[in-house]
């Protein structure tokens, strides 16, 4: 018995040292992989975006000022945007100053910062390039990786980042400082084994020049898939869906989203609204995270929005869903 034991607790001890080991090198990576810099393309932009020369022109004949016209219409624009498309409260918080991604002592405590323009603001005083870089590559102003989905939003136009930033500007300052995220060990080693791709690392490339004015809003394929850039962080670049990367694993697997017969195929446009609006499949049956959290924006969703989006995935090669 004493030999057993003996064993046993040599076995335990074997196991310690290794998942301490085995701790210390996700460690290590993890440092390694958030202190690299890397280098975007230089972005310059208007905030918010000037009107027309002859509109400022027959303004101006008229008493208005065309720059309170102009910043007036991007706070517009910007608050649809974030309203039904682009979903910065999820991370950042109802009033943008802060918000919590994760809080799970095994992953981390990752926390949305304060992007307002109060005391603890993560973004006070940044510049249209500082915003690029954060939002469409991923990184910080120093040039190393953050958690921002920028896969999402490379498709963003520089017109639609600008009317964003005049939005959040608009809104009342919080001041709140958010404490710098904190890496579980689970999360180390997720992070450390490309479990949690960071999309710096997604982004094929940080060098390609972004639109400077999105799509006429219509109807389109062309507009659809300006629209459907949102989706691909979970859907995948080509929407037949799967394994959503770096996803809790009570998330289900992504849908596929082409018309095959096992994605949309049998689908009517009244269905997809109703998926997208209410939260309902075909059956009746309701969607499941993270897919329900998004119904309150596509609510905010013009027709117009939604007829493209539907055109565009129709027009999608048939593939069937992905691993």
């Amino acid at each position: 018995m004493k030999k057993l034991l003996e064993v046993l607790l040599g076995l335990v001890l074997m196991v310690v040292l290794m998942g301490a080991g085995g701790l210390a090198w996700a460690t290590t990576r993890v440092n390694r992989t958030l202190s690299r810099q890397i280098t975007t393309h230089a972005v310059g932009f208007p905030i918010p975006f000037p009107l027309p020369a002859d509109e400022i022109a027959r303004l101006e004949s008229d008493g208005v000022d065309p720059e309170r016209v102009a910043l007036d219409r991007a706070v517009e624009r910007g608050r649809h945007l974030v309203e039904a498309r682009y979903a910065c409260v999820e991370c950042h918080g109802r009033d943008f100053g802060g918000g919590v991604m994760v809080d799970d002592p095994l992953i981390g405590r990752l926390l949305g910062p304060n992007i307002t323009e109060g005391q603890g603001s993560r973004s006070l005083g940044f510049e249209p390039s500082d915003w690029d870089r954060v939002v469409r590559h991923g990184l910080r102003s120093d040039g190393t990786p953050a958690l921002m989905p920028s896969e999402d939003f490379q498709g963003m136009s520089d017109q639609e980042l600008s009317d964003i930033v005049a939005y959040l500007r608009s809104q009342p300052p919080v001041d709140n400082s958010v404490p710098p995220l904190k890496w579980g060990p689970l999360g180390r080693v997720l992070l450390a084994t490309g479990q949690i791709p960071l999309s710096a690392d997604v982004i094929p490339s940080h060098a390609a020049a972004h639109e400077v004015y999105p799509p006429e809003a219509a109807v389109s394929v062309e507009f659809g898939r300006h629209m459907a850039g949102i989706c691909m962080g979970c859907h995948q670049a080509d929407f037949s869906g799967g394994k959503i990367p770096g996803a809790p694993p009570d998330w289900p697997a992504a849908a596929n989203l082409t018309p095959h017969t096992d994605g949309l195929a049998e689908w009517s446009y009244p269905d997809f609204v109703r998926a997208l609006r209410e939260g309902r499949r075909p059956d009746g049956t309701a969607v499941r995270a993270p897919m329900s959290d998004m119904s309150p924006y596509a609510a905010n969703m013009t027709d117009t929005e939604l007829d493209a989006l539907w055109m565009y995935l129709r027009s999608l090669p048939a593939k069937p869903s992905g691993r």
